[in-house]
Order: C-alpha cells, then structure tokens, then sequence
C-alpha cells in the first residue's frame, strides 16, 4: 500500500514519512479526500481546514460534513448549512479557487431519492409510510449510506474539482464502510423479497400456495414486529418495488468511486492509544479494500519549547526547592533558609522592628525569596507533567509507526482553545502544512 504523499523527511527506523498536504491539495488528480476516524478526534475541523486551505490555494472545493453540531456552519461565518452546497464568501484563491460548504441532512437526501426515482403518487405513499419515516430518519447504516449517496451526487455534477468529505461521527470509522453495505443488502435482501414475493406471483394457484407459507410467516413476524409494523413494512415494500435494486446499485458504484484513482482517505486520530487502534485497524482495512491511503493525521499533539529539560530532572529540581535547598548549591540562599545559620537569626530579628507608632512589625513571615521558589517548583511541575504527556503520545504513535511504518504521519499542534472561525481554521492548515507540532 503506498502512501504517495510522503515528502522523504525523516527515514529513520522511528520516523515515518511526513504527510505533504499541500502537495495532495495542489495535485489536479484529487478529486475526492476522505477524512476518516472515530468520532471526537477532530474530523470536522480538519476537514474545514482541508477545504479552506485547498480553495486559497486556488481549488474550487466543496466541504461536505456530517457533523451533528454544526460547527463547521459556524467556523465558516455560514448561518446555517443544509442539504445544498453554500458559498463561503470570505474564501477566494488564485484562479478563480472558492470554497462550498453544506452538511449532510440525512432524511432529505433519502426523499430526493424517492421523489427521483418514483412517480408523483408512489413517492407521496412512501414518504407517508411509518416504516419509511422511521428508517430514513435514524435506521442503523442509514446515515453512512446517505452520506455515499450525497458523495456520488455531488461527484457525478462535476461542479467542483476536489470533495472533502467529512464522515459520520460514528463509534467505530469501519462504520463508514460497513453500514452501506449493511443497509443496501437489507433493501435488497432474503427478508424483503420475501416480503414483496405475494405481488409478483401471479394467477390464483400461486398466490393460494404462497399464502400458506406467508400466513406462516406473517404470524410469527406479527407476534415479533406487531401487526400494525408488519403491515407498514409490507406497504413499504410494495411502494419501494421498483427501487430496491437501485440502491445496492449506486452504494457499489459509490464504493468503486472510493476505491479509484484521485480519490484519498486521510485518517484522523488523536494521540491516544484507542483512537490510534481504531486508525490503524482503519488503514489495514483500506488496504484490504484496496482503496488509496494518502496518510494519517494526528491531531491535537503536545509539544514542548523546552523539551531539553527532561521530566525526571524537573521533578527533581522541584523537589529539591520545595525542600528548601537548591540543585547543585551548598551555600548561598538555601543556607539563608536555615534558621541555625547565623546570618538567618540575624535576618528574623531585622524582619521585627518598630515603626514611627510604636508598634511592632512582625514582617508577617512574608519571604519574597520563598514565593518565587514555590512559583518556580510549580512551574518545574508543570513542564514535567507536559514532558510526561509528550512521552506518552510518542510512544502511542511509535506503536502505529511500528506497525505501519509506510503510512505518511502529519502531527498537529494542539491548540489552546476550540476553532470557531475562519482565522482558527487557516491555522489548523497550516499545521497540517507543516506536518509537526509547534514547539516540537
């Protein structure tokens, strides 16, 4: 499986190749970048920050996402994003490059499949049915298989040279792959042919020895679904004769689209060792699949500006002020803090003394010295804690490294606050331009 994006930087056993985004962002041949992941590592800014940074650079792009808390809508200065694409008009490039942006609404994108494949009255029927309802707003796979259907729309307009797509955010990213599958053999599967077998056996012989076996069926279907359900699914299905074939139909064609060259998947994870697991069980699926892997993208990685100083040699540095001396040092100030020290007595009676009024001046045990050792050691603390985490995240990708040492890492800077507006999303691109965390 090859990368293809890898810009040669580090060949060492423990680095792997760097993730060149510009350069998959500038290749005229992507047409189509998938950012996948289990949810909660970043995929809807990412995606954004893909999209925003390919439109300044002079493609005309088109971000669709997933993203039930919309807000990529609000990062974008867009109001509301639905099933169309809107422009972003705060996003312009070089030769005539913009960007569009819509967000996946599950159940619309469903109706204009029935309202585009079906006549005026069959349509009106299905979208009245229960079980209809039902499925199109929440059936397990439903979501994933309408987001493909979207993808192959928008593929098939040509209206724009690269999609960014931004997956559901599902549990697992295999879910991505798996629920269209899933839901086009449950439309054209064992159970709905069974259910559609009574309108296309003909003559009375026929529908007399099927019935026997249907009213077997229906029985027990009956007593597992309610008779009230069965009958909603059995109109369903004869509304939905016509269709069924189609949708197993456009999910294998869509699964061909992302299977084919100038389509890319970039994974998303965070440097946690369960998101890294699910990315990696991820990129040896895409092999399987034999669909192109341009790289991993780890998100929110810790960095350090002064990683010359270990944790080990913090905590101790910490410890040693915190017991009152100084690494290194016999004398000086940490002799002052011992009160046998001459000069120490002699210090405590300088801090009482009389003022103007008479009264005494205890000094209130303030010591200006102490204060800046305790900042320090909290500070010494700190800085161990990030090195700790920093050590933490290395081996985490070390392990995928291990495992997959030809897939290209870009590393992403943590940042300190969420991404709410354009500014927020041109810095992430420059990250993930740049491939390492800042302070790294």
């Amino acid at each position: 499986m090859g990368t293809g994006t890898g810009t040669g930087v580090g060949t060492g056993l423990d680095t792997p190749p760097r993730l060149g985004v510009d350069a998959l962002l500038d290749d005229p041949q992507t047409r189509i970048i998938v950012c996948c992941g289990s949810g909660g590592v970043g995929k809807t800014t990412t995606a954004a920050a893909l999209g925003v940074r390919a439109a300044e650079r002079g493609r005309k792009v088109v971000v669709l996402t997933i993203d039930p808390a919309r807000r990529l809508a609000q990062s974008m200065g867009i109001d509301s994003l639905d099933n169309t694409p809107r422009r972003v008009q705060d996003v312009t490039g070089p030769g005539g490059g913009e960007l569009h942006a819509m967000m996946l609404d599950m159940k619309r994108t469903f109706d204009e499949i029935v309202e585009g494949h079906s006549d005026p009255e069959r349509a009106q029927a299905i979208l009245a049915n229960p079980f209809y309802q039902s499925l199109s707003a929440g059936f397990a796979g439903t979501q994933e298989y309408m987001a493909m259907e979207k993808l192959g729309q928008l593929r098939a307009r040509d209206d724009w040279d690269l999609i960014v797509v931004d997956t559901p955010p599902s549990r697992s990213a295999l879910d991505f792959l798996d629920a269209p599958g899933r839901l086009g053999s449950f439309l054209d599967g064992k159970f709905i042919r069974v259910l559609m077998a009574p309108a296309k056996v003909g003559g009375r012989a026929g529908m007399k020895f099927l019935n026997v076996g249907m009213s077997m069926m229906t029985g027990t279907l009956s007593k597992l679904m309610g008779a009230s359900l069965l009958k909603d699914v059995q109109t369903f299905v004869a509304a939905m004769d016509t269709m069924f074939g189609g949708f197993r139909t456009r999910a294998d064609a869509t699964f061909r689209l992302l299977q084919a060259p100038g389509t890319a998947f970039v994974v998303v994870a965070a440097p946690e060792p369960d998101a890294v697991r699910e990315a990696a069980y991820f990129v040896e699926r895409l092999a399987a699949e034999s669909m192109p892997l341009a790289g991993l993208v780890l998100n929110r990685v810790h960095g350090s500006g002064a990683d010359q100083l270990s944790a080990e040699r913090a905590l101790a540095a910490a410890e040693n002020l915190e017991a009152g001396g100084i690494v290194d040092q016999e004398s000086g100030k940490a002799g002052l803090r011992d009160s046998s020290h001459p000069s120490a007595v002699a210090d405590a009676g300088a801090d009482t003394d009389s003022d103007a009024d008479g009264v005494t001046d205890t000094g209130a045990g303030h010591d200006p010295d102490t204060d800046v050792d305790e900042i320090t050691a909290g500070l010494l603390r700190l800085h161990a804690e990030r090195m700790q985490v920093i050590a933490r995240e290395q081996r985490t990708r070390d392990r995928f490294t291990s495992l997959h040492p030809e897939v290209a890492v870009c590393e992403v800077a943590a940042l300190p606050g969420d991404v709410h507006d354009l500014a927020g999303l041109r810095a992430i691109g420059e990250r993930l331009a740049a491939g390492v965390p800042a302070g790294a």
